[in-house]
């Protein structure tokens, strides 16, 4: 069986967007659904997507496990699976991540660019690591069955993270450095360690990770796909696309600044070019699947090996949440 999966995006969700996953035939996607929200905020995200649930049966459901994977897959539908892109929601009590687990949190950041109570973000100048609670917290994170995602955290919290999880992590949407030095972008020290670990990576598309940006071209990506293969295993690699559909730029502006920074704070992007920066036209939306496909194939992926990258990778990983 092949599936095709989709391991983060933060979208403006709505049927149109659930009908977009299904035309690209994506069995699951794992949606972004907070940032810098706490517990109670959480449960406001949550009430909103039972909505979204209800309305939309026909197309979506709430994912848990790889099982769902395989339900959606039989059911031309599209599982979602919850993920945090920070720790925020489990605010200093440990207690709240078997709760988070029980509301159907499956991803959760240490980090989202700045020190949190977990670990260093990618933007701090000083990376003291993963810290005391955060150790405790990836093992309980371990226990319940959500996985340590590093996205947004420096390289030593990151290396930290892999050596005291006693499962694999995962970076779910990031690109080399080597390819493109963005603060976001990972080394190729981290990157084997990862993939070593039985770690996954998922390559992004979003502009700002990207060679050139939006102007990337089809065949760089897909050449970086191909010399990331030859640093960890292909097995260890999948698509986490980061799309943020729909989304106006007062949204970005809210991840970056949070409630945290009075003053504009311009992430991955600048002063001149502030907003949601545009996709490249061969992966406007999911549908670029097949782009990526026929990419992947051109630049000497195997089928088998190209299937993995689209989908069954993430598949495997998901069996051992």
């Amino acid at each position: 069986m092949n599936y095709r999966i989709d391991n983060l995006q933060y979208c403006n969700w709505s049927r149109k967007i659930f009908e977009i996953n299904k035309e690209a035939k994506l069995d699951a996607v794992h949606a972004t659904i907070v940032y810098h929200e706490d517990f109670d905020e959480l449960l406001i995200e949550i009430k909103k997507w039972e909505e979204l649930f209800k309305q939309n049966s026909d197309l979506i459901f709430l994912g848990k496990s790889f099982k769902d994977i395989e339900k959606a897959h039989d059911e031309n539908k599209t599982a979602i699976f919850f993920g945090f892109q920070n720790c925020s929601p489990i605010e200093d009590d440990i207690k709240l991540i078997e709760k988070v687990h029980d509301l159907g949190c499956r991803f959760m950041q240490l980090t989202y660019n700045n020190q949190s109570l977990l670990a260093t973000g990618c933007y701090e100048k000083i990376d003291s690591g993963v810290t005391n609670f955060g150790r405790e917290a990836i093992k309980e994170m371990n226990r319940v069955g959500i996985v340590v995602d590093m996205s947004h955290s420096a390289e030593k919290s990151t290396f930290d993270a892999i050596e005291i999880s006693e499962k694999p992590i995962a970076i779910t949407h990031a690109n080399p450095a080597f390819w493109h030095p963005a603060k976001r972008n990972k080394s190729s020290d981290l990157l084997k360690t990862l993939g070593e670990s039985g770690g996954m990576l998922g390559l992004s598309l979003y502009p700002h990770h990207l060679r050139n940006n939006s102007n990337c071209e089809l065949e760089s990506f897909c050449e970086m796909t191909a010399k990331t293969a030859e640093i960890m295993d292909v097995k260890n690699i999948g698509i986490g696309s980061d799309l943020c559909l729909d989304q106006s730029d007062s949204v970005v502006e809210w991840m970056r600044n949070g409630t945290w920074s009075k003053s504009q704070n311009y992430g991955e992007g600048s002063k001149n070019k502030p907003g949601f920066p545009n996709q490249p036209d061969w992966f406007e939306d999911a549908r670029g699947f097949e782009n990526l496909e026929n990419g992947l194939k051109k630049v000497g992926f195997s089928q088998e090996e190209t299937n993995g990258i689209l989908g069954n990778n993430w598949f495997n990983f998901y069996k051992n949440i």
